[in-house]
């Protein structure tokens, strides 16, 4: 393609084989970005995302690799920069869910959430901000949630480590603002992703989801990509420490209760 607005840049999507992180990496593409597919799991599903990012002519790659883990995110970026040279967006994206009271949950499910919710984009912005620094602006966009604002029944973890994003892109975008390089945050409400089956597989449930959301609809990955596009334009560069929702209004009316 290499006509759309973010031409020559080099993106990266973490968990970007399914899902929102999905979404995100064929919008980029379709805008001309390189992209690099980043995840931990599914080789099929990578697979297809790459596929489908090959046929808008945009270039790609995908690596495999645990960015909750220090060696994992090394090598994320290691193989991103021997490919295209540098970095110009990286989005934050891998996460988990696990629905469970907090005193039913171990502590090595709280880590793990910890570590793929919250440690991952550390350890990735931790790399990927001196090679910004040395291009001379970036962009870093976290992928939060609505439950970094309000609680959800049997999702304690979940939501404290969206919180904790939140308060990472404040404080990231308060210390790299005077270096050009902006830092956001969009917070899904529902989106339909494999994350989320456990609810929109039931029809009751899904019904009860899209009465409840003033948009009358289930979210979709492209609508984050939308949110996500927005914060990578070079136009942006006056947006930081921004948390946008993206929930079809579902926090707009504070008489429905969550969950």
């Amino acid at each position: 393609m290499g006509y759309g607005i973010l031409k020559d840049k080099t993106a990266i999507v973490t968990g970007s084989a399914r899902g929102i992180g999905r979404g995100i990496a064929l919008k980029f593409a379709d805008e001309g970005a390189n992209v690099v597919v980043n995840y931990s799991r599914s080789d099929l599903e990578a697979n297809d995302t790459l596929q489908q990012i090959e046929k808008s002519g945009s270039k790609t790659i995908a690596v495999k690799a645990d960015v909750s883990k220090s060696e994992g995110a090394d090598r994320l970026i290691d193989v991103t920069l021997e490919k295209f040279g540098g970095i110009d967006i990286l989005v934050n994206n891998a996460g988990i869910y696990a629905a469970k009271p907090l005193v039913e949950m171990s502590e090595e499910e709280w880590d793990r959430t910890m570590n793929v919710n919250l440690k991952s984009m550390f350890l990735c912005s931790k790399r990927v901000i001196p090679v910004m620094l040395k291009r001379g602006k970036g962009r870093i966009i976290n992928i939060a949630s609505i439950d970094a604002l309000v609680g959800e029944p049997q999702s304690s973890c979940y939501c404290a480590s969206k919180g904790g994003v939140m308060a990472l892109t404040t404080q990231l975008a308060l210390e790299l603002g005077p270096q050009h390089i902006t830092v956001n945050a969009i917070a899904p409400g529902i989106i339909d992703t494999p994350m989320n089956d456990y609810c929109l597989k039931n029809p009751v449930m899904k019904n009860e989801i899209i009465a409840r959301t003033p948009a009358r609809r289930i979210g979709l990955p492209s609508d984050i990509a939308e949110a996500a596009l927005f914060f990578a334009k070079d136009d942006a560069e006056f947006v930081t420490g921004t948390l946008l929702r993206v929930d079809g209004g579902w926090l707009a009316d504070a008489h429905v209760p969550y969950g």
